[in-house]
């Protein structure tokens, strides 16, 4: 069917105006929530915190000085915890979006001078009275190892793993108190250190300042402890991590997660270290060193003699190497083979770049007499 002129611009025109029709539908549903924490609609509350507590860290403006994308993305990811945290707002926001939340006054979330919690403050409360880095004393380093075969380390891998760690309490924002309120200690006036005068000997005393026993040094008291942390404003609580162990990683290299240590009201978290060990008994008869792999192969003595055998070991991404003498060709004890490029990956060097493979072959003689009746 031929289109006249005319048919063809109003068909333009309906294709036009539907689109800008589909583009308002899209702009007034908002924004996707799960998309940016980076979880799926159907993550559990574990996930999504799991996933608030790394990105607030890594897009805090604190640590991106200068960053106005960071910036945003920080205020973006305090508002879609807040959200999906909450049942209700969920709830609503799964069935309505964002224009339905504000509808039923839950607010956005997360905006900072509109509708929401300021972000700093939500991150304050989340670590424990922390809106900010600067300033911040920083607690002390973890470190743990995770070990992994020799087939890991040279495909490359993601290793899932579990640490557990000291975190703030989330019931009391890190206060240790039910009710949040914490008075000044009456035993110290506050100060957290009392002077205690010890008798030395008759006539003698000796003065000393030291923390106090009432409130722990920090001055304050708290009237009703935390059901969920007994006073101590933190708790112990088990974090995954996903360790990425990229192809040719070496044995001993360390994987940083940062600000992911113990954490307390009193610091910001240090930082957590995955040490990638190599797992022993766990290598498919090779040994690495640095970028080469090794391996002993075993030769009776009439196949060391006469030759004319074929091998195809499995190696460490499936696929077979192919050890062969054609018939006739002998192989000498102790003798090394060279397989060019068969080694492991460069780690972070040239794609496509291996180390070698070196067979050494041992020989196995029997007693004379079982020698001459296989010969």
């Amino acid at each position: 069917m031929r289109l006249t002129r005319r048919a063809i611009v109003v068909w333009v025109v309906l294709v036009t105006i539907l689109g800008a029709s589909l583009a308002a539908a899209v702009a007034e549903s908002g924004r996707d929530y799960y998309q940016v924490l980076g979880v799926g609609r159907d993550a559990t509350e574990k996930e999504i915190k799991s996933a608030y507590r790394q990105l607030s860290k890594k897009y805090h403006p604190d640590k991106n000085p200068g960053d106005s994308e960071a910036e945003e993305r920080f205020v973006a990811v305090a508002a879609a915890y807040e959200v999906l945290y909450d049942k209700e707002k969920r709830e609503i926001y799964d069935r309505y979006g964002e224009d339905g939340l504000r509808q039923h006054g839950q607010g956005g979330g997360g905006g900072r001078g509109g509708a929401g919690h300021d972000p700093f403050d939500l991150f304050s409360r989340f670590f424990g009275g922390q809106g900010h880095f600067r300033g911040a004393r920083r607690g002390p380093n973890m470190e743990v190892a995770v070990e992994v075969s020799l087939a890991e380390l040279y495909l490359g891998a993601g290793v899932e793993i579990g640490v557990s760690v000291q975190a703030v309490c989330e019931q009391c924002g890190g206060t240790g108190s039910a009710d949040g309120a914490r008075h000044t200690c009456d035993t110290c006036g506050g100060r957290g250190m009392r002077v205690v005068r010890r008798q030395l000997a008759p006539g003698m005393f000796q003065t000393v300042q030291m923390p106090c026993d009432a409130c722990k040094g920090k001055g304050t008291v708290i009237a009703h402890a935390c059901k969920i942390c007994g006073g101590h404003g933190v708790v112990r609580e088990t974090r995954t991590h996903v360790v990425t162990v990229e192809p040719g990683t070496p044995k001993g290299s360390r994987v940083v997660f940062e600000s992911e240590a113990d954490e307390s009201p009193e610091w910001e978290a240090g930082d957590l270290y995955v040490e990638v060990r190599e797992r022993r008994g766990a290598n498919m008869g090779f040994r690495r060193r640095g970028a080469d792999l090794f391996r002993v192969e075993v030769l009776s003595a009439r196949e060391a003699l006469r030759g004319g055998w074929t091998r195809a070991v499995e190696f460490l991404d499936g696929s077979n190497v192919t050890l062969a003498r054609r018939a006739g060709e002998a192989t000498q004890p102790g003798e090394r083979e060279v397989l060019k490029g068969r080694g492991m990956p460069v780690w972070r060097g040239v794609k496509g770049r291996h180390g070698d493979l070196f067979v050494e072959y041992v020989v196995v003689f029997p007693g004379r007499a079982r020698a001459r009746d296989e010969l």
